[in-house]
């Protein structure tokens, strides 16, 4: 080893020491138990290098579709220079020419009459508000979401997810309730005239990459109108081209009252989300326009950034080309489920937003470490451990692709080990 190599790990662990006393001493804990000793250092495309240099991992997590474009994108982080040279946070009480722009282009590009937007910082943040225009527009409290869904750890979303999110720091907020994702009859039982919303992920991705049945949003569509309820999409993950179109719900035909967006919005440079809904929902805020605010919603300077982000992913030719690798990558999994019968049950796919499905609910964690040691990001859904998420940057080529099958078939056959078979 030589002296710069010896130099590098003392830093590195001396960043683990620090993390652990002013960070989560938790986590640092949890890394260093499952022998991933991680820092994030350089990052580029697909690649994230340890911060000693001496390893790297493809990405395919992605932060849960921030990096939908790779790391520190050339064109992301350069609409981020340039509109530092004039922008700064801009204030949110004021009227603002790079927000109305980019609130503008989602009406063009989001489906039917979402002509109004309200960006946050967070996906957290966007669900919040979504259930307080759909609370104030219907004057109803109920909200239903989905058992296993998740939607953040903040206010009113918390409350929209599994009790072990909100039981650690009190009861949850009142007007709750949840049915399970796909149970068409549940939703049936469960809409009434106090009814709100209802919120669903397209594709819950804590609950293991759930992909819907093809009729049943459309059902639940149909439900909320004969009620007088809101649908409110989550697109925080199925946003963006991560599926093959530009918006999840694209492929199954519903247009929802109101949709949520953060994540890959932001191009991985710059925090923004959005909840864009009918221009009729407007109206909740027409007696007090400042009855909510965020101060770094819809930053300024971050607002070309998010510009630029649409601007790629609603490119035909990418949305064809994740269509593709997502073919590429069915085709490969089913020739590893003919191969690691005893492990691998199958994919879980909607485009590039794919869930490892494994044999039982050990196979997420030990496929996760497996994963890290074959060079790959992979994180298990925290709803379903059997599944491995599985989101690579939607920008990797056909080599990378088969370089990464190759890493996926090593790392079953280590799952395989480790589970004694």
């Amino acid at each position: 080893m030589t002296d710069r190599q010896a130099s590098e790990i003392d830093r590195k662990t001396a960043v683990f020491d620090q993390f652990s006393r002013h960070v989560s001493s938790g986590k640092a804990a949890f890394f260093q138990m499952a022998g991933i000793d991680f820092v994030q250092g350089r990052r580029s495309g697909p690649f994230i290098w340890d911060m000693a240099g001496e390893k790297r991992v493809i990405d395919c997590h992605c932060n849960g579709g921030v990096f939908n474009l790779g790391h520190r994108h050339p064109e992301v982080v350069q609409a981020l220079i340039d509109s530092l040279q004039t922008l700064d946070i801009g204030n949110h009480h004021l009227v603002s020419e790079p927000r109305a722009r980019l609130a503008a282009r989602l009406a063009e590009v989001t489906p039917g009459n979402l002509s109004y937007t309200v960006f946050g910082v967070g996906g957290g943040e966007a669900v919040d508000l979504a259930f307080k225009v759909a609370r104030g527009f219907t004057g109803r409290q109920e909200i239903i979401s989905a058992r296993g869904g998740y939607h953040g750890h903040t206010g009113l979303a918390l409350a929209a997810g599994d009790a072990k999110y909100y039981q650690p720091f009190g009861e949850q907020a009142p007007g709750f309730v949840q049915v399970p994702f796909g149970d068409i009859a549940a939703m049936e039982t469960a809409v009434t005239p106090q009814t709100a919303a209802v919120i669903l992920e397209t594709v819950p991705a804590t609950n293991g990459i759930l992909v819907p049945p093809p009729d049943y949003l459309a059902q639940v569509r149909a439900i909320c109108d004969r009620h007088g309820a809101l649908l409110i999409s989550d697109e925080i993950q199925t946003g963006l081209g991560r599926t093959g179109k530009l918006w999840g719900v694209e492929h199954f035909g519903v247009v929802p009252d109101i949709m949520v967006l953060g994540k890959g919005l932001s191009g991985g440079i710059y925090p923004i989300s959005a909840t864009c809904f009918r221009r009729e929902l407007e109206g909740v805020f027409h007696e007090d326009p400042f009855i909510h605010i965020s101060t770094f919603g819809g930053a300024e300077v971050g607002c070309p950034v998010a510009l630029r982000v649409l601007a790629m992913a609603a490119d035909p030719q990418f949305l064809n080309h994740v269509s593709e690798m997502a073919t590429f990558f069915a085709q490969g999994f089913a020739q590893l489920r003919a191969k690691h019968p005893a492990v691998l049950v199958g994919l879980r796919q909607l485009g590039l937003m794919m869930g490892i499905e494994m044999v039982n609910e050990y196979c997420g964690p030990l496929f996760s470490k497996a994963a890290y040691d074959q060079g790959l990001l992979s994180v298990y859904a925290y709803n379903d451990t059997r599944v491995a998420q599985f989101l690579p940057p939607l920008i990797i080529d056909r080599a990378l692709a088969e370089d990464i099958l190759r890493r996926v078939d090593a790392a079953l056959t280590q799952v395989a080990h480790m589970l004694g078979g």
